[in-house]
């Protein structure tokens, strides 16, 4: 009876827990049934944080840069038109010479009594004519013997012309202003129809040839200015003369001529250059390469802020890049860039600004 008593305790208050617990359970279904749940409360979304700066356009000097090579304006390999003996020469290496000097002497070789009798055969024609033509008024020659005349007259002339052209090509000219630059043959050299005497070039003017890939050629116009750079350091300045139309099959780039002018007579023709043409200028930022991203179309770009405190993508065009940083065009004149935090937001979305550096 006693150890009976002595539980009782513990059993009452196992059933009264059971009983409170059943109690509150029903209790939150009754409420679950009857109530409707409160409404979550989601924790406020703060701004992406940003650093940014302005950043002002200034004028950039475009220009296109290619490997050229330095040529006379004119360069001509001056050959014998006659077989004969050097007999004088005229002119020696390095001297200049204008249009229409003679160079050197060949060797008559009898074509000075030819064209005696050339023209001593030319005069025999003429006056048979002119008497067969005075006696024709009187029909004493025939119309068909006067055609056989002019015949042998003309005949007669081209004759005179090949003996008279012959004795000139004796004595060959310079066919332009120019120096000597090669002399292949010395007095008593026997030369051939054929044979290199002379080569002379004109370098108060030179032309420089480069090749300019299809992608760029299209910026270019004759007349925009040159600048080349020697090997050697020095400069020089020259104008764009012309433009290839079609492009080399092999590397697909056009083919272009600067003039330059030499007045120095500087001894730099054959030699390469780099050659700089000159673009109109346009406006450029100037930035770290480090602000550059692609967006999801695969466009390089920069990431702006604009006046509604909005995130912008702008797509870039790269101009240069060096030491100091990339110049790129696509952006406004006057452009607030974001420099730190940009991957944290994408275009539309509001940011908050940390400072803006002037």
């Amino acid at each position: 009876m006693l150890k009976k008593l002595a539980a009782s305790p513990v059993i009452i208050a196992v059933v009264l827990a059971l009983v409170l617990l059943l109690w509150l359970l029903s209790g939150d279904n009754y409420s679950a049934k009857t109530e409707e749940p409160a409404a979550q409360q989601l924790p406020e979304q703060s701004l992406a944080l940003v650093e940014t700066r302005w950043s002002e356009a200034e004028p950039y000097q475009l220009t296109r840069v290619a490997q050229g090579q330095v040529l006379p304006w004119r360069r001509v390999s001056i050959k014998s038109q006659q077989a004969g003996t050097v007999n004088q020469l005229l002119v020696s290496q390095g001297d200049k010479v204008e249009q229409g000097d003679k160079l050197l002497r060949l060797s008559d070789e009898g074509r000075s009594a030819l064209l005696v009798q050339a023209q001593a055969n030319l005069t025999l024609r003429q006056n048979e004519l002119a008497s067969a033509q005075a006696l024709g008024k009187s029909q004493f020659v025939s119309e068909t013997e006067l055609t056989r005349l002019k015949s042998e007259l003309a005949t007669a002339e081209a004759e005179l012309e090949r003996a008279s052209l012959a004795v000139q090509q004796l004595e060959p000219v310079a066919p332009f202003a120019g120096v000597i630059d090669r002399r292949h043959i010395e007095v008593g050299d026997v030369v051939q129809v054929g044979t290199e005497l002379l080569e002379l070039v004109q370098i108060d003017k030179l032309k420089v040839t480069a090749q300019i890939p299809q992608q760029h050629v299209k910026a270019l116009q004759r007349g925009q200015q040159v600048n080349l750079r020697l090997l050697d350091g020095r400069q020089l300045s020259g104008e764009l003369s012309f433009i290839s139309y079609a492009a080399d099959n092999a590397t697909r780039s056009f083919y272009i001529e600067v003039t330059v002018a030499n007045p120095e007579l500087l001894r730099i023709a054959g030699g390469s250059a780099t050659v700089e043409v000159l673009l109109p200028p346009v406006q450029a930022h100037l930035i770290s390469p480090a602000l550059l991203s692609l967006n999801s179309d695969g466009q390089l770009g920069i990431s702006l802020v604009n006046e509604q405190q909005q995130v912008e993508f702008h797509p870039v065009t790269i101009l240069s890049a060096d030491n100091e940083g990339a110049r790129v065009t696509g952006l406004p004149d006057r452009a607030h860039i974001i420099t730190q935090g940009a991957g944290f937001a994408k275009p539309g979305d509001k940011v908050q600004v940390a400072g803006a550096k002037p």
